[in-house]
């Protein structure tokens, strides 16, 4: 009897252990093949809006008539480094209490991340690189700042983040002693492009909140060929507008 209760407990947990497992899998993706943007709506129920969302990202932005007013107040503080390498992108995931405010709605930013080459693109051509800043409201809504980047001198705070890149995926490197502060990356002139869209990556969730900069920061050809070295290129085809307002803030 209790050889059958030991069986029977031993099956019990690798059952629970299979159903865990399968809980946590996710279909590959990525950007090129079988499991490239074109395909991603087909690899996950849950993905589905990757094929038929109506309001996805990233767009192609042309300058409008159409200028508004910012009401945007950020309020960054520095955080220590911490690096991941998720398989996708380089992601710096950042300390809790910074904040942005776009009219009147309050979020943290939670984390940021790079492209190459850049996602949106500007009158039909692409920067060499776009950094994301991942911002997450209470009701668990998100603001994303996108930032252009061109071919230039060398970028300090991009090198800052260089120097430590990692190379096991999903392993979060904390960098000793060091910190950084996300505003020293964003560009002097604050006007931005507003529009709602989407996560650029599955499950490509729709009602983001896209404040794209205007004006570009510089990074040095080595820098771009050092993270293309790493990840490849990682962008997503443009979607289509289909109507959507997109509002030149100054």
């Amino acid at each position: 009897m209790r050889k059958t209760l030991t069986v029977a407990f031993v099956a019990t947990l690798l059952t629970a252990a299979v159903a865990h497992a399968s809980d946590d899998h996710k279909p590959h993706w990525g950007y090129s093949g079988h499991a490239g943007p074109e395909h991603w709506g087909e690899l996950e129920e849950s993905y589905h809006q990757c094929a038929m969302g109506k309001t996805q990202s990233p767009i192609n932005i042309t300058g409008g008539p159409h200028r508004d007013t910012q009401t945007v107040a950020q309020r960054y503080a520095s955080a220590p480094l911490k690096i991941v390498n998720n398989g996708h992108t380089i992601q710096v995931n950042y300390a809790g209490g910074s904040t942005m405010t776009v009219d009147g709605k309050e979020y943290e930013l939670v984390q940021f991340h790079f492209h190459s080459p850049s996602e949106h693109t500007q009158d039909g051509s692409p920067y060499p690189m776009e950094g994301h800043l991942v911002h997450k409201a209470q009701d668990g809504s998100l603001a994303v700042v996108g930032v252009f980047m061109k071919e230039g001198r060398e970028n300090p705070f991009i090198q800052q983040i260089w120097a430590h890149l990692p190379h096991e995926v999903n392993h979060e490197v904390s960098v000793e002693g060091a910190s950084l502060n996300v505003a020293d990356f964003l560009p002097a002139n604050k006007a931005f492009f507003n529009y709602s869209g989407s996560l650029t990556t599955p499950p490509c969730s729709e009602g983001v909140n896209w404040l794209v900069m205007d004006q570009q920061v510089e990074i040095s050809a080595a820098q771009v060929k050092q993270f293309l070295d790493l990840v490849h290129e990682n962008a997503r085809p443009v979607q289509p507008l289909n109507g959507r307002p997109v509002a030149h803030r100054m």
